[in-house]
């Protein structure tokens, strides 16, 4: 109540005691300098590289297991939703996410202040802090890429930082790899990972790291997602390559890839060298990586604009641990504009499926996600992807 308002008691009105409004003023003074005063989280613009260290190791879980080699992304339609999360005002905040290279196109395109990749796999984790050194020794696309594959750049022909990218992938298409360059580059990387980064590795990391960059040389712009972990998978099965993901365009046929303009390259890159790209091992349904990550979030007054699923919740329904993966999602700071981005297979023709595409990428806000399973709306991820989805609007 107004302190100068009149208080009305039966029918007899009164004024309050001049005592009573000083005390009254006094003490919403007193409250609003103490929440003045009150600790305010500092606004986050960087990380040092033992604070990013410790974060992984603290913050992951055990690896566990998942069937395929995600090398690079399997999903084509991935720049089909850019122009609606744009609408929808998805930026800035945090970003989550799962997987391997389509994270940084996401990225690039939310602008967050700070990322966390979580993936059970603890090879994928690997496979980041590799993408994170090449990011570190790469100062733009062409270089990122003859590093990446290691394919060395020519002192005459190669192509320029601000070549268009359909130059880019032209030539890193014909260039062959160079087992010396193999060499120094592993070596290179190796060394940023523990020395620049100070992430230690164990022998089995460094083993992975080994296998994950020698199939980058080996495969190159051929290299895609590969069923079956290990030297005996296989790829193939209509899933597009590395050259073909980069050169993906949007539903207006605008190239989006983090690596087709200078401008998204280096916002990722100056991004993974403020530390502030957090690669996580940890099980969506877990009881570790995905709550502590929210707690870190919200510790540091960030709220989640985007969570990238890919198609993880498909598995985390088959291995009925979806209920811990909805807890889990409780415990991220999120508001009425957080939206996952997820993939519906190609298990069923999903509605939203565009032409030219094996599955369909679909938003949805957090927020109607836990209501709709409170209401108990899941039972499986057909549920899942057919139940308040947001799709690309088609052309």
């Amino acid at each position: 109540m107004n302190p100068m308002a009149r208080v009305f008691h039966s029918s007899r009105r009164s004024l309050m005691p001049a005592s009573a409004l000083a005390l009254g003023l006094i003490a919403a003074l007193l409250t609003t300098a103490w929440r003045s005063a009150a600790p305010q989280p500092k606004p986050l613009e960087s990380l040092s590289a033992a604070e990013f260290s410790r974060l992984i190791r603290e913050l992951s879980e055990e690896g566990g297991y998942f069937r395929s080699d995600n090398f690079t992304s399997n999903e084509t339609a991935y720049l089909t939703v850019v122009d609606k999360l744009r609408q929808l005002g998805a930026t800035g905040g945090a970003y989550v996410g799962v997987g391997p290279e389509q994270n940084f196109t996401y990225i690039a395109k939310l602008r967050p202040r700070i990322a966390f990749i979580v993936d059970i796999r603890r090879q994928a984790i690997i496979q980041h802090l590799m993408y994170k050194a090449v990011f570190h020794l790469s100062p733009n696309r062409v270089q990122f890429l003859s590093l990446l594959l290691s394919r060395p750049l020519p002192k005459e022909k190669a192509p320029a930082a601000d070549s268009p990218v359909n130059e880019i992938l032209a030539f890193f298409s014909q260039a062959q790899a160079d087992d010396r360059a193999y060499a120094a580059n592993l070596a290179a990387i190796r060394k940023a990972i523990q020395e620049d980064f100070q992430f230690p590795l164990s022998e089995s990391d460094q083993t992975s790291l080994e296998y994950v960059y020698k199939t980058f040389r080996n495969e190159g712009m051929e290299i895609g997602f590969r069923i079956g972990g290990g030297q005996g998978g296989f790829g193939g099965g209509g899933f597009p390559v590395l050259r073909d993901l980069i050169a993906q365009t949007d539903l207006n046929g605008k190239l989006g890839n983090f690596l087709a303009g200078n401008e998204d390259y280096e916002f990722v890159r100056g991004l993974h060298r403020k530390n502030l790209i957090i690669p996580v091992v940890g099980d969506f349904g877990g009881k570790k990586a995905l709550a502590s990550v929210g707690d870190y979030l919200r510790k540091n007054g960030f709220t989640v604009t985007v969570f990238y699923t890919s198609n993880v919740e498909q598995y985390l329904f088959e291995s009925e641990s979806f209920a811990a993966f909805a807890g889990n999602v409780r415990k991220l700071p999120i508001s009425d504009k957080s939206l996952f981005i997820r993939s519906a297979s190609g298990r069923f023709p999903h509605p939203a499926r565009l032409p030219n595409h094996r599955a369909a990428t679909l938003l949805q806000q957090m927020t109607v996600f836990l209501k709709d399973f409170d209401e108990g709306l899941y039972q499986s991820h057909r549920d899942l992807v057919l139940t308040h989805y947001i799709g690309a609007e088609k052309p």
